[in-house]
């Protein structure tokens, strides 16, 4: 089925769930079992559920496509119990060859590793992928844009909750290339002065201060919270700051290393032996240890774990940096080397998402959902950036002046490289080339 990976292509369909892998190289495999992941268990979000309960007929479709693609005889749509709503919608539409797999309420469910552990029980290779034990995983909007693909829609558009401290939290399709304050203003607005949004779920989203700052294909949540909430003072801490802090108060209790979910699944990460780094060496250390690379940066450690409320894995994630600045990254074999079986512990050690969200300042938000409402927005103008995936940018194939209509190509793939094209999200005129493409509404 060469013509979908071009169709799917084309449309410049990517990961919908994290970092925007461009999808038609990921459905470029062969596997056993295609596992669609609506586990979504970042707290607030809820853009996945909405696909499941409105478009079940189009994920259902994607991922037949996708199944014929990689070759494999069964589906998976990986979901939590409590979603229940999801469940009762689905349960009746699936085919034979697609099943449900109903997890715990706990975070982060959705990790891909984990998920692929509770569908398989099987340990992708440390550093790997999933299509190395026979198993490709996209998220369920991802799966919804292949279906749109094979008949030639674009991705234009991105599924996003808004939540927080706003009047009217909602979930809805949301204009690629729009900005935050337009998302904003479609919740009524904020309802504090002072705030700042979490772009992406709490736990592994970055804080955003500008409000001009524009919705991408990897868009999935805006949170709305007061900049002295506790969330968003630890998560906007300086490098220097955290550093210090972990070096004046780690006391080594290792708390951090067994919350940890991917240590609890056996690969070699060990965040209290990164912070003991800290301990023994100049006042700003480099903090280079091997026993940081195997960290997917879920937070456990440092929003859930920490008795201290130090930050073991914004240290984790500075120490990987460093790592790959000196060329000192472990190869993934040599990482498989030091993976050891799943620890005894792990189903005990889940947290609880009702928890987390009140460890996060959050559950008053918690009281009312970000529910599908239907806006059909059209803003006045869209930036639409060129590089909005892993792999090279789109190359402009318009110019100022030129009339476009949503879904028209603007960025070309790059030539003999990894990436995909972008499209107008709006009817419009081109008014600016640059790293973005900017389109004033007719």
């Amino acid at each position: 089925m060469t013509n979908l990976l071009d169709a799917v292509k084309q449309a410049g369909v990517v990961g919908a769930g994290g970092a925007g892998f461009p999808t038609y190289q990921k459905l470029d495999a062969r596997a056993d079992l295609l596992i669609a992941n609506g586990a979504e268990c970042e707290p607030l979000l809820n853009k996945d559920q909405v696909v499941m309960q409105e478009f079940a007929d189009e994920l259902l479709a994607g991922m037949q496509l996708a199944m014929t693609q990689i070759g494999a005889s069964e589906g998976i749509i990986g979901l939590k119990q409590k979603h229940v709503h999801s469940i009762e919608v689905l349960q009746p539409k699936l085919p034979a060859n697609i099943r449900l797999l109903q997890m715990p309420n706990v975070y982060p469910a959705g990790d891909e590793y984990e998920l692929v552990y509770e569908a398989t029980g099987r340990q992708i290779p440390s550093g790997g992928l999933p299509k190395e034990i026979g198993v490709v995983v996209q998220n369920v909007e991802t799966l919804f844009n292949v279906q749109q693909a094979s008949e030639g829609r674009a991705v234009t558009h991105t599924m996003i909750s808004v939540h927080g401290s706003v009047a009217k939290p909602y979930t809805d399709w949301l204009p690629i290339g729009c900005t935050m304050a337009d998302a904003l203003a479609l919740a009524g607005g904020a309802t504090i002065d002072d705030f700042v949004v979490v772009d992406g779920g709490p736990m592994m989203g970055a804080m955003i201060e500008d409000m001009s700052t524009v919705i991408t294909r990897t868009s999935s949540g805006l949170i709305v919270v007061p900049r002295e909430s506790h969330l968003a003072r630890r998560k906007m801490t300086p490098e220097r700051a955290y550093k210090r802090h972990g070096k004046s108060a780690c006391d080594q209790c290792s708390l951090c290393t067994e919350m940890c979910p991917r240590y609890l699944l056996g690969y070699p990460i060990k965040p209290h032996l990164v912070m003991r780094s800290l301990l023994t060496t100049g006042e700003m250390s480099e903090t280079l240890t091997i026993n940081a690379q195997a960290c997917c940066e879920c937070n456990v450690c440092s929003m859930w774990a920490c008795p201290e409320e130090l930050d073991p894995s914004a240290i984790c994630v500075a120490t990987k940096r460093d790592l790959r600045a000196r060329d000192a990254l472990l190869s993934p074999q040599q990482l498989q080397a030091l993976t050891t079986p799943v620890h005894p512990m792990r189903e005990y050690r889940g947290v609880p998402t009702a928890r987390l969200t009140r460890r996060l300042g959050l559950g008053r938000y918690d009281k009312v959902k970000a529910l599908y409402v239907k806006n059909d927005f059209v803003p006045r103008e869209v930036c639409i950036p060129l590089q909005q995936h892993i792999g090279a940018p789109a190359v402009a194939s318009v110019k100022p002046g030129d009339k476009v209509r949503a879904g028209d190509e603007i960025g070309a793939a790059a030539a003999d490289a990894l990436g995909v094209p972008v499209h107008a999200s709006i009817d419009g005129t081109v008014r600016a080339v640059a790293d973005t493409i900017t389109i004033m509404a007719d």
